[in-house]
């Protein structure tokens, strides 16, 4: 069975079953009978959704929303076969974010430039549209309920300028997408969680990125909901790490601007360096090879995300 974590007030998460287990979940929020998924994994979810929806005792008529805090294809690649299987489910996105969904074509090429074509077929598959009129744009202050429990979105930029997360008004918790960073599960040590920024291209802004994580730590939520992965506690302290390390990893950039062709390598392998150190201190007992293995796409993707601010948004 794929991991299943039930948080309490209606609220659970899922594997997405996307790359290995415990990297990507998808949250499911229940209400009175009446559902609501936030962000999809990819096409290949979908069982999982559904097994998700029979354990809690429903079946796919009972989802109002499917919504998705930003539309990297990790979040909203199965965003077209969840509105298929889920007659009565309205796509909730942010405005910079609709037309995509509508018609993802561009959205499509853009990954592939990153990724490569192959490995966005072979991972994504066919990255369905979704009818117009079945999406709501979410600006900031948007609100939607679920069976009477009152949903808040809030714009988000700083990892994407299509980036929402979703305040739960009942338990003040929050679904943060990619805002708060990446707190894998495997990491956790004596029941302490390492979180750590994604800097992910091709949006990346630290300027929005402090801003928005100032927002959240301002509503003093009790958790938070990170797709990479699940329930986060001690968010106060989480929110200074993420901060800290942020403007390291920004640091760690600008120092090497200059470097040329050896640009990239030398970020990454500074990133890897600081990662390392980070997590011994935080009590991390997984060897180096072992830890570089287990973060070596977060350690590109970060890298990548960093040289394409460096040369279009600095």
């Amino acid at each position: 069975m794929y991991d299943w974590r039930d948080y309490g007030n209606g609220i659970t998460a899922f594997d997405s079953g996307y790359v290995r287990p415990l990297l990507a979940a998808i949250h499911l929020l229940v209400e009175d009978g009446r559902a609501a998924f936030i962000d999809t994994g990819t096409n290949a979810s979908l069982p999982n959704a559904l097994a998700a929806l029979a354990r809690v005792g429903l079946d796919a008529a009972a989802v109002d929303y499917v919504i998705l805090t930003h539309i990297h294809l990790d979040h909203a690649g199965g965003a077209g076969a969840m509105m298929r299987a889920f007659p009565n489910a309205t796509l909730v996105v942010h405005p910079r974010g609709a037309r995509h969904m509508a018609e993802p074509s561009k959205l499509v090429a853009g990954v592939s430039a990153v990724y490569g074509a192959d490995y966005v077929q072979r991972v994504y598959g066919e990255i369905v549209p979704v009818p117009p009129q079945r999406i709501v744009e979410a600006a900031d202050g948007h609100a939607l309920s679920l069976a009477g429990r009152r949903l808040s979105c809030l714009d988000t930029p700083g990892h994407a300028r299509h980036h929402i997360c979703i305040v739960d008004e009942r338990t003040g918790a929050i679904f943060t997408g990619d805002m708060f960073g990446l707190s894998y599960r495997q990491l956790d040590v004596d029941g302490r969680q390492f979180v750590f920024p994604t800097t992910t291209p091709s949006q990346f802004e630290p300027g929005p990125m402090r801003a928005s994580i100032s927002r959240l730590l301002s509503l003093a939520p009790p958790a938070l909901y990170l797709t990479h992965y699940g329930q986060l506690t001690g968010v106060a302290q989480a929110g200074a790490d993420l901060r800290r390390r942020l403007d390291v990893l920004v640091a760690l950039a600008l120092a090497e601007q200059g470097a040329g062709a050896a640009r990239h390598a030398r970020i990454k392998a500074a990133m890897a360096g600081y990662l390392l150190h980070e997590t011994r201190a935080h009590g991390c007992a997984l060897a180096d090879m072992a830890m570089l293995a287990f973060w070596e796409t977060d350690l590109e993707l970060n890298t990548q995300g960093l040289v394409h601010w460096l040369d279009t948004g600095k």
